[in-house]
């Protein structure tokens, strides 16, 4: 029985070096496994520093461009500005132009009567003229 024993025994032992085999290999995958993740997250590490600078250099630069943009803004606002008080200068011209024509031509309506009156007075003064200088004309052949 003691043979039995010691067979069970040594079983027993060949069975936990078979485990202990095992383990150990399946530690070995794991620990690699573990070293594998450990150069990702390191690499990964480094790539997220290398993004972190490039990405505060380009709020740096869109904040020094956003800097530029509001100064030139304002730089431009006089000139708008300018604009608008030439605008309405060129409508005030434009109303006084507008109301000096209506005065024109209500004035000349108002005197067209007396403008007409003229003209034949005119015209009967030439005729009264170009009749006494031909009579004259005909008196000294």
């Amino acid at each position: 029985m003691i043979i039995i024993l010691y067979l069970a025994v040594a079983v027993l032992a060949v069975a936990f070096a078979v485990l202990v085999y095992f383990v150990s290999q399946t530690l070995r995958s794991a620990q690699q496994t573990l070293d594998n993740v450990a150069k990702t997250m390191s690499s990964i590490e480094k790539q997220m520093h290398g993004i972190t600078e490039e990405t505060t250099q380009l709020l740096h630069n869109t904040n020094q461009l956003l800097e530029d943009v509001e100064g030139k803004s304002k730089q431009l606002n006089p000139i708008f500005e300018s604009v608008g008080g030439i605008g309405r200068t060129i409508k005030g011209v434009n109303e006084s132009v507008q109301n000096i024509t209506s005065t024109v031509t209500r004035k000349s309506e108002e005197h067209s009567e007396q403008v007409a009156q003229t003209i034949q007075w005119g015209q009967a003064f030439i005729e009264l003229w170009s009749k006494w200088r031909a009579k004259k004309a005909s008196e000294k052949q």
